[in-house]
């Protein structure tokens, strides 16, 4: 029970630091390297994890591959996308606007796909959300003098927005019930070879410079995000639906808006103080029982 009550929050916090890795660690490295590198790492931590505790791997080809698939969408295609936008000029706080669209997507193709019921209470909260977080990231995309965003950045994000989204979706379609550690592993080898091939489509160097600021980031994206954030994403898919687990990505913007306060002294005006609220208050809709 205190796992339940705890876990969404911790995510949260989690989740919303990845926009600062990403910003530490891009001038290092490009996009797609720095992420496949990122999953190997990943992976093997977990294998040698799964191995200590014993713990359980997927069996039969099906699942392996359904864990495969939704690890190319839940990694490869939402990371790839948003990494390769802000490596493209786009601001992470634009960023996380767009990926924000993510909780009204879902919710709309929860109830076709999965045949899970949205309330009216429930689409009052998530339109709720999605609107503090225009209020939140609209403020300070509104207070940026000139943004130089390339084209392809926005073909990016919207590829990420789509790929989170539908990713939330199989997994809880198709793998729910996979073993925590062992799937995950799957998922990260899946992601990191698709990682692989962008790399080589997109002609990238592959060439990275290990600054103590690369380090420190890779570290930070790895042991925080891509393990403690990613198993607790597993755990919530499993035990909730996918329009509550989605509704949580709501959380992020602000919370990032939070930390960059606090870590670099970005001022919080009235209309991101007023956003906060109001997505406190659509998520808090959302998840009600």
């Amino acid at each position: 029970m205190r796992l339940a009550f705890w876990a969404p929050i911790i995510f949260v916090l989690l989740w919303s630091t990845g926009f600062v890795g990403a910003k530490f660690g891009l001038p290092y490295a490009e996009p797609f390297t720095f992420l496949w590198v990122r999953m190997l790492i990943v992976a093997g931590l977990l294998s040698a994890l799964a191995g200590v505790l014993r713990s359980a791997w997927p069996r039969g080809w099906a699942l392996n591959l359904h864990i495969g698939v939704s690890g190319l969408l839940l990694h490869a295609g939402y990371l790839g996308g948003v990494f390769f936008a802000i490596s493209r000029g786009m601001p992470a706080g634009l960023a996380a606007l767009i990926v924000g669209l993510q909780p009204i997507l879902t919710a709309l193709l929860a109830q076709p796909l999965l045949r899970e019921r949205v309330s009216a209470v429930q689409w009052a909260g998530l339109l709720l959300g999605f609107g503090g977080v225009g209020l939140v990231v609209g403020e300070k995309a509104l207070s940026a003098r000139i943004l130089h965003i390339e084209p392809s950045a926005f073909v990016a994000i919207v590829l990420a927005l789509l790929s989170t989204t539908l990713g939330t979706l199989y997994q809880k379609r198709f793998a729910a019930q996979m073993p925590l550690i062992g799937g995950t592993v799957v998922q990260y080898l899946a992601a990191a070879a698709g990682l692989f091939v962008l790399s080589l489509l997109f002609r990238e160097t592959m060439q990275i410079r290990w600054t103590p600021q690369f380090i420190l980031a890779m570290a930070w994206l790895v042991l925080v995000l891509s393990v403690g954030a990613i198993l607790l994403l597993m755990y919530l898919i499993r035990n909730n639906s996918a329009s509550r687990v989605a509704s949580l990505f709501y959380l992020v913007p602000p919370a990032t808006a939070l930390e960059a306060y606090v870590l670099f002294g970005e001022r919080l005006g009235v209309l991101a103080l007023l956003g906060m609220g109001l997505t406190a208050l659509g998520v808090a809709l959302v998840v009600r029982r």
